[in-house]
């Protein structure tokens, strides 16, 4: 008997989510778990979208859930996203970076909400300021 795991769906403003994860399949290879993405454009009626994204999930959902991610928090992919995270058994995280995607794909036995929360920490984890160093100042001689 094959062992359940956590679909994934992305629910992005149009080809990100497809270039997320070919870049990701770049770094570490086939994903190990069911992914696909729903692509979200301005001229798409959102019912249709809802469509969609509702077979998609249950295409996805192995038994184990199916984790949505989306891009930015408040926008049109992620109020569709929303819409599709009322269905049983999902779970919905917004912000979604390379980082995220490469912990999840990294991890594929965890349940659905440990998934949720690894792509949490994993996308959070991938974001950081990086400020080159302060020049050390130099010591004027002593008269």
């Amino acid at each position: 008997m094959p062992t359940m795991t956590v679909g994934v769906l992305l629910v992005t403003h149009g080809k990100l989510g497809h270039h997320l994860l070919e870049t990701m399949q770049d770094m570490i290879g086939p994903p190990p778990l069911s992914v696909d993405v729903l692509e979200v454009r301005r001229v798409q009626a959102t019912d249709v979208l809802l469509l969609q994204g509702r077979r998609m999930i249950e295409r996805l959902d192995s038994g184990a859930g199916v984790l949505l991610l989306t891009d930015a928090y408040g926008s049109t992919p992620s109020n569709i996203a929303s819409r599709l995270s009322e269905a049983p058994n999902t779970e919905l995280v917004a912000g979604i970076n390379l980082p995220m995607l490469v912990k999840i794909f990294n991890y594929p036995q965890l349940d659905l909400a440990a998934m949720c929360r690894a792509a949490v920490e994993g996308g959070q984890r991938g974001v950081a300021i990086c400020t080159p160093p302060s020049p050390v100042p130099k010591l004027e001689p002593k008269s």
